[in-house]
């Protein structure tokens, strides 16, 4: 649950000090909660549902559903079965291939983007494709 904190607090751009004047709880509270000492009572969730629209109470308390409330993220890796991919190797020295005719390099192959993974640590991710 503190990571889903910290993320809440990324998302909005607070710091500890003024996520703590958000939800109207000491900053000294939230200092430690974000240290690991303590950990969130029922009262600070409560304050954190009710100030903060976006956020779901069960992802906030067990990790289920989004954030920010209705953003689909697409499906959590720890939900798929995940098979392994075929490896190919290649080799390559430098991005020069070397031509099988001579001993010279050849032109590089100029590399462009074909996809992108993030993965975040609450255990989904977002694809984005060319």
């Amino acid at each position: 649950m503190i990571e889903r904190i910290k993320l809440i607090l990324d998302h909005y751009n607070l710091t500890s000090s003024g996520f703590a004047e958000k939800i109207d709880v000491p900053r000294s509270s939230i200092s430690h909660l974000l240290s690991g000492r303590n950990k969130p009572s029922l009262d600070f969730i409560i304050k954190i549902d009710q100030a903060f629209d976006e956020v779901d109470l069960d992802w906030l308390l067990y990790g289920k559903g989004n954030f920010p409330k209705g953003i689909d993220t697409g499906p959590s890796l720890f939900n798929q079965k995940i098979e392994k991919a075929e490896k190919k190797e290649t080799i390559s020295r430098n991005n020069f291939e070397v031509s099988e005719k001579s001993n010279n390099f050849s032109e590089p192959t100029p590399k462009t983007l074909s996809k992108i993974i993030l993965l975040y640590n609450d255990g989904t991710f977002d694809v984005f494709d060319k």
